[in-house]
């Protein structure tokens, strides 16, 4: 099967005519290396030097592409040129694949290469001087050095600066990758606690309003339409009130709106007085010591939240808020009756337990929340579990 080079580089095509035709110049001109009487010049007269510098100048074409075989063939030409007056520029090319086979070869050739030269350099020097005992051949290693070692010392040294600003490169588009996954993850953290607030704070004013605006419109009785007025305009202060501590948090820290202060449990009874006033019939059972504020605005949007949903979904009956801490653990627990009826008081978009979920599992917790069978029926229960542990506040909201 026979081998297919690959294409020469551009680069390269235009090095090999470059080399060869320099050669051809020095050729033309009769200027050679060594002068025909040198005993080791086998291969005397002027025709012998065109067979190295033409190989020579073929393997400039794959110093890119195939630089091992390029080397090997070009080592073999110049020791055929050795052998001949020889051609500077036949010698000016090997130094170029040499060099190219460091630094574009494998990288096991490019750590064998330079060690191999050094090795034939110091051999080159050592051998001959111990064997003719002359100045003069000290020559061979020098040049053996120059011709071999220095440029594969050279392309070793190029090609490691090379690798590490492409390491470097790589490593800057790995760090501004993971920036950008840190920015979007945190982005979409912040409006998810923004939609967690907003739909907290809102939905529960604005679901009082439609239920009595409903009311209103529906009843021909002027004391109940002025009762359910009262009750929307209560609740729309109440929401403008928390839209603007929104608003508040939103807004940059040197502003000349400071956020409100966030909701606690001391609040509860509040929150619960206000389900009364839209014409829910609630119990409040509380009893915790000292909780961190992340847990109490959590505990709070919960209670709230289920409220909101019993408002709008439970049947007739009563409501019954629950807040115990034990053991390290502050557990809400809100029931409401639960019963077939034609649909919600006010529409809803099923977001409320999903933020519920989202708050409890914030703070590693458990939540759960579904009909369960009770002595006096079948009710609704949202039960959440928040083991309290120390954390920083603010870390979640």
């Amino acid at each position: 099967m026979a081998v297919r080079l690959p294409r020469p580089h551009r680069f390269d095509v235009h090095v090999a005519p470059g080399g060869l035709l320099g050669g051809l110049l020095l050729w033309g001109l009769g200027l050679a290396t060594r002068p025909h009487t040198e005993p080791y010049v086998l291969l005397p007269g002027r025709w012998p030097v065109l067979l190295p510098l033409f190989v020579m100048a073929g393997c400039e074409l794959l110093r890119r592409t195939a630089p091992r075989i390029a080397l090997l063939t070009g080592t073999a030409a110049i020791a055929v040129d050795v052998l001949t007056q020889g051609n500077l520029v036949t010698v000016l090319m090997y130094t170029d694949l040499m060099y190219a086979a460091v630094l574009y070869g494998p990288p096991a050739s490019a750590h064998r290469i330079p060690r191999i030269t050094g090795l034939l350099s110091v051999a080159g020097t050592v051998v001959p001087f111990a064997l003719w005992r002359e100045p003069e051949a000290l020559l061979i290693g020098v040049v053996t050095g120059l011709v071999a070692f220095a440029p594969a010392a050279t392309g070793l040294i190029v090609r490691n600066h090379r690798d590490a600003a492409v390491a470097a490169r790589l490593r800057a588009e790995q760090t501004a990758l993971l920036a950008e996954m840190d920015r979007t993850q945190a982005v979409t953290a912040e409006r998810a606690r923004m939609a967690r607030e907003l739909h907290d704070m809102v939905a529960n004013h604005l679901s009082a309003i439609a239920i009595h605006s409903t009311a209103a419109l529906s009843l021909d009785d002027p004391k109940t339409s002025q009762e359910a007025l009262v009750v929307i305009r209560e609740n729309s202060v109440q929401g403008l009130s928390e839209m603007r501590r929104l608003i508040g948090i939103l807004r940059d820290s040197s502003g000349d709106t400071e956020p409100a202060a966030a909701p606690t449990l001391d609040g509860l009874g509040a929150l619960v007085e206000g389900a009364r006033t839209n014409g829910l019939d609630v119990t409040l059972d509380v009893a915790h010591g000292t909780v961190p504020a992340p847990f109490e605005l959590a505990a709070y949007r919960i209670v709230q939240e289920s409220l909101t949903n019993a408002l709008k979904h439970a049947a007739p009956g009563r409501v019954a808020v629950s807040l115990t801490q034990r053991d390290g653990l502050l557990t809400v627990a809100v029931t409401s009756p639960y019963g077939d009826r034609d649909g919600p008081s006010a529409p809803g978009s099923g977001a409320g337990l999903v933020g519920m979920r989202e708050r409890t599992a914030l703070l590693d917790g458990t939540f759960e929340a579904g009909p369960e069978d009770s002595p006096d029926g079948k009710i609704w229960v949202v039960r959440a579990a928040l083991p309290i542990t120390d954390i920083v506040e603010g870390d979640t909201a």
